[in-house]
């Protein structure tokens, strides 16, 4: 959907992803679909009718209850929301004439501007993996996205081991995603004209905390 396609050749199921490992797909793949183009009437309507996580346990943890939080305002946003009006503001946020508002590529919030050396450096990455930008897709790599994207093809990629999954996972998050959100979702905070993204940006964030305090624990 939004820039990476595998050219690996087809090789026999390994090991199954786990239910946990889909849903955090399922997370990816919606954050990609929300950063690469604004939300349809058909996503605001699903997103609107999903409200109300449930927190499980009798102490759910602090990220438990943030990231509940933020998908549950996300949702009730969506509710508020319609297609015309999230265009607009995707366009005032992202688009426009010369840099926008919020710019949503790696290699701006890690060297200053875009197409720099964290670009090439995930290029050869995402050649390693067997992954190249997709036809007719005009942004650059490291656009958030398009990253989110390439955790949803790790998460699922079942021609790899258990092992090598989550190995993947590890050091492209942490080379690719983790030096950088949180200078993007402060960029989206502070803009003026974030109304729902402010939301979409609070439950980027909440969901990749957990991603990274998971990651180091397993480290």
């Amino acid at each position: 959907m939004t820039t990476e396609t595998q050219r690996r050749p087809m090789a026999f199921v390994r090991e199954p992803a786990s239910d946990e490992d889909m849903a955090r797909a399922n997370h990816y793949a919606l954050i990609s679909r929300l950063f690469h183009a604004a939300p349809d009437g058909t996503l605001l309507d699903t997103l609107a009718a999903s409200g109300d996580w449930p927190v499980d346990g009798d102490a759910p943890s602090a990220e438990a209850m943030l990231m509940a939080r933020a998908w549950n305002a996300l949702c009730a946003a969506s509710s508020a929301m319609d297609a015309a009006a999230a265009q607009d503001e995707f366009d005032a946020l992202f688009g426009g004439v010369g840099r926008p508002q919020v710019v949503p590529f790696a290699s701006f919030h890690l060297a200053g501007f875009v197409n720099e050396k964290p670009l090439a450096r995930l290029r050869d990455d995402l050649a390693a993996l067997g992954l190249q930008r997709a036809a007719g897709e005009s942004d650059p790599e490291d656009h958030i996205a398009a990253l989110a994207d390439v955790m949803r093809l790790l998460l699922t990629d079942t021609t790899r081991s258990e092992a090598d999954r989550a190995a993947a996972q590890d050091r492209f998050f942490a080379t690719h995603i983790e030096p950088w959100y949180g200078a993007l979702i402060d960029a989206l905070d502070a803009a003026p004209e974030a109304n729902f993204y402010r939301r979409a940006g609070q439950y980027l964030r909440c969901f990749l905390d957990i991603e990274n305090a998971a990651r180091q624990i397993e480290a």
